[in-house]
């Protein structure tokens, strides 16, 4: 007995080295080991080096996961928005929905703790106005800036095209320039001056310093439950924030989305005569289940940004910092840090600032002053893209997507030809100068924020949407023009 059970476990023994060793033989799943092999091995040798490099790589790691989520369900805001207004399709927006509705949940965990990380946006007129811009760029690039990461992770060069332009635009705008002072009101140069800034900066290098100083700055940031005065931990995360903030305004739109896009279609599959609350119910399950791809990762997504704020905040607790910018002073690193001491470290999940320091740090070394204002000099800094950790978190997206694609046989190098390179880099150039007025994207303005309660992220939702809807019909009128103009053309 002994030996016949030796002998089979000796077969599968066999039979599992056999199959691993045809898994490894096929290309693709190499170069997806690889990847993979690759980032564990530089996470080794940077906590040999110094423990404290962890902070850097919970980064590092997140970006894998979000990356993986966001190939899987091919999950992208810019789908979302012009699924509905193109082809009238719901099923990208429902997800979203449901990714804001469990990340707001595990933020409210995350925040009972005591290891949440979100600051809330100032509010006014300048978030609707950015997602507006941000809103009608998307359509151009085909994804947002979630999209543009995990598709430049797919082979998508035009995607790769957005993420540059997206990094120079912003860099560029924050850093307009003496010649665009007189842009500003007169009311935003006297505030910025009324607030005695460092002799380092000036409130009068550009539009963009006074736009912080003399507008931003005036304004009030604060959750819901801030706004109202709650404090009971219980009422304030759940009740206020996630519920009435987040999950309420999430389920109506998911209602919406079903009277809009899907009730119709469900009634007449199902052969529904009689309409009653039951069978709506059953309409709505359905749509949010009919594409299970984007549901898990609408799931997963929601779940992970969550755990993310709670590790950069138990991390933050533990070295006892606010910034990493301080970690880095203490490992000798203090070239990228602005004059606060301060680097750009959100502590949750974001996109377009990291990207913006990218494009300074290469200006930066090719002879531009890029530290004489407010967004880079006083808050961000321009640290060393190798120690960048949203910077990484980023990188990690791209590399956790072309993982996954890899595996699944979606990664192919796409070139664009030159009207697809053109609209990737004017549709990126929007995208970063509404990003910069709306301090942030659909993810740090949108996505991030509502599920934290900060009702500032509906607003950017309501500017984005517009944007993408006029972006639709922008685009739809040059195709139309373009077929025109093939038309008429003689043979």
């Amino acid at each position: 007995m002994k030996n016949q059970e030796a002998t089979t476990a000796t077969s599968l023994d066999l039979d599992t080295g056999n199959k691993f060793i045809d898994w490894f033989s096929q290309k693709q799943n190499r170069h997806a080991a690889t990847i993979m092999g690759l980032v564990a091995i530089c996470s080794a040798w940077a906590l040999s080096n110094d423990m404290r490099w962890l902070y850097l790589l919970v980064y590092v790691w997140f970006g894998l996961i979000y990356g993986m989520f966001l190939q899987y369900g091919r999950f992208c805001m810019a789908s979302a928005v012009r699924d509905l207004f193109a082809v009238g399709v719901s099923r990208m927006a429902v997800g979203v929905m449901i990714a804001l509705c469990l990340y707001s949940m595990v933020a409210a965990v995350v925040n009972i703790s005591g290891f949440g990380t979100f600051h809330p946006h100032p509010l006014g007129w300048h978030i609707i106005i950015g997602g507006l811009i941000f809103g009608f760029g998307i359509i151009f690039t085909g994804g947002c800036a979630s999209g543009s990461l995990y598709k430049t992770g797919e082979g998508n060069m035009a995607s790769a095209l957005v993420l540059l332009s997206i990094s120079f635009s912003q860099a560029f705008f924050v850093n307009l320039g003496d010649w665009s002072d007189k842009l500003a009101p007169a009311s935003w140069t006297a505030s910025a001056l009324d607030k005695g800034m460092p002799e380092e900066l000036s409130v009068e290098h550009g539009w963009f310093d006074q736009f912080t100083a003399g507008y931003i700055w005036d304004l009030e940031a604060a959750t819901l439950a801030d706004m109202m005065n709650v404090t009971q931990p219980i009422a304030k995360y759940f009740l206020t924030d996630s519920l009435l903030v987040t999950i309420l305004p999430a389920s109506i739109i998911l209602v919406v989305l079903y009277k809009a896009y899907y009730c119709k279609g469900y009634l007449r599959r199902q052969k529904i005569e009689k309409q009653g609350m039951t069978c709506h119910l059953g309409g709505v399950w359905s749509m949010i289940t009919s594409s299970k791809n984007t549901a898990i990762a609408g799931i997963g997504l929601g779940i992970f940004s969550g755990l993310h704020v709670w590790a950069t905040g138990a991390l933050r607790e533990s070295y006892g910092i606010f910034n990493f910018g301080e970690l880095l002073e203490d490992m000798g690193h203090t070239a990228g840090l602005s004059i606060q001491g301060t680097v750009f470290d959100p502590g949750y999940w974001y996109i377009t600032t990291q990207e913006a320091q990218w494009g300074a740090w290469v200006m930066e070394n090719v002879g531009m002053d890029m530290r004489s204002n407010i967004f880079f000099g006083m808050d961000n800094g321009i640290p060393n893209p190798l120690i960048n950790a949203p910077g990484f978190m980023s990188i990690g997206i791209i590399l956790g997507a072309a993982t996954l694609a890899l595996l699944r046989r979606e990664f192919k190098w796409k070139i664009p030809n030159m009207e697809t390179a053109f609209f990737a880099l004017a549709g990126g150039l929007l995208m970063g100068i509404g990003a910069r007025i709306a301090m942030g994207c659909n993810i740090g303005a949108f996505f991030a924020t509502v599920a934290n309660g900060d009702i500032s992220g509906w607003m950017f939702l309501l500017g984005m949407v517009a944007g993408g809807y006029l972006g639709v019909q922008a685009f739809n009128f040059w195709m139309n023009w373009r077929t025109s103009q093939i038309d008429d053309c003689p043979l």
